[in-house]
């Protein structure tokens, strides 16, 4: 995790100050952040996580705060908002704004049963059915909009090469005018939460939401999800389709562009580690990072669209 703000118990007490929540017991730092610095509290109220945004604007993080009460109000399972005394969403630290959401109790999985998998599909639909906010961007950070970025950094590199030669393959998919919606597009293992019994999912972690095709959703949580190595498990792919068509029925054009947007997903997530750690912060440890994904969208680039499908859609291999 990249940790950036080091809070003192008495740095957290002042803090907390500011939200009707009484003693802190205890608090530790969370793993897994890239962008934001987050503690666990555990409070006579209860737990909850402190973040503190290092990247984003006031705006933004209120942005972030705004829609993860939206989706509250609209009774999608996910964070809740701990408002202050002032019934604000947002406080600020030091100049960098910090929100406190209530902690989803349960566990992260690395491989869910097709039981988790249909619930983890089910609930991606429902988060498109959602109304989607008007401050919601309507592209992604990571996504096809910003790929020539790398003729800046990197502009004879073979990833360049690469990188143009799937953008020739996703263009023609792009002219489709699939249908979007509110989504999610960063559904992997550690942004789920599976409760203990092993009866609910939640999806957390708002960070990247926007307004964009409902089908590259899919093909990012089949990426995040699905994902055994340098292969995908399209079994497991299955049971997220059945789960999400549970909710929404997806267009014979959708189903068709599966596969070009589970491909157009991990591309975009290779470029954005491509990017992070060879331009936006360089890292030589991490300078090859991409190459795991890359490998995984080259596997899915070339298996037989027939194949692809057919798996999906009826489930055949064990697994």
């Amino acid at each position: 995790m990249a940790h950036y703000t080091t809070l003192s118990e008495k740095n957290l007490k002042i803090i907390l100050d500011n939200f009707n929540t009484n003693n802190l017991l205890s608090f530790k730092v969370l793993d897994g952040g890239i962008e934001n610095t987050n503690y666990l509290l555990n409070t006579e109220n209860g737990k909850f996580v402190l973040t503190i945004c290092e990247q984003k604007s006031a705006i933004k993080t209120k942005e972030l705060a705004d829609l993860l009460v939206h989706l509250e109000n609209h009774q999608f399972n996910t964070s809740k908002i701990f408002l202050n005394k002032k019934n604000e969403s947002v406080t600020v630290w030091e100049g960098k704004p910090v929100i406190i959401k209530k902690f989803i109790e349960g566990k992260i999985k690395e491989d869910l049963s097709p039981e988790l998998l249909i619930l983890l599909g089910n609930q991606l639909g429902k988060l498109h059915k959602i109304i989607v906010p008007d401050y919601v961007p309507n592209e992604l950070n990571y996504g096809i909009e910003n790929f020539n970025l790398v003729e800046k950094y990197a502009p004879n590199s073979s990833f360049n090469i690469w990188l143009k030669e799937i953008v020739d393959y996703l263009s023609p998919y792009l002219m489709l005018n699939l249908p979007k919606a509110l989504i999610h597009s960063d559904i992997f293992c550690d942004n789920v939460i599976v409760s203990e019994d092993e009866n609910s999912v939640t999806i957390m972690d708002f960070e990247e939401a926007a307004y964009y095709y409902k089908i590259f959703d899919i093909g990012m949580m089949i990426i995040g999800i699905c994902a055994e190595e340098k292969t995908v498990n399209l079994n497991k792919a299955s049971s997220l389709l059945k789960g999400y068509e549970q909710e929404i029925k997806l267009l014979d054009e959708e189903v068709n562009a599966l596969q070009a947007f589970t491909i157009y997903a991990g591309t975009a997530m290779t470029f954005w580690r491509h990017k992070n750690f060879n331009y936006t912060k360089p890292n030589p440890k991490y300078a090859d990072h991409y190459l795991g994904l890359k490998v995984l969208v080259d596997y899915i680039k070339g298996l037989s669209p027939s194949y692809f499908l057919d798996t999906i859609r009826n489930n055949k291999l064990p697994y």
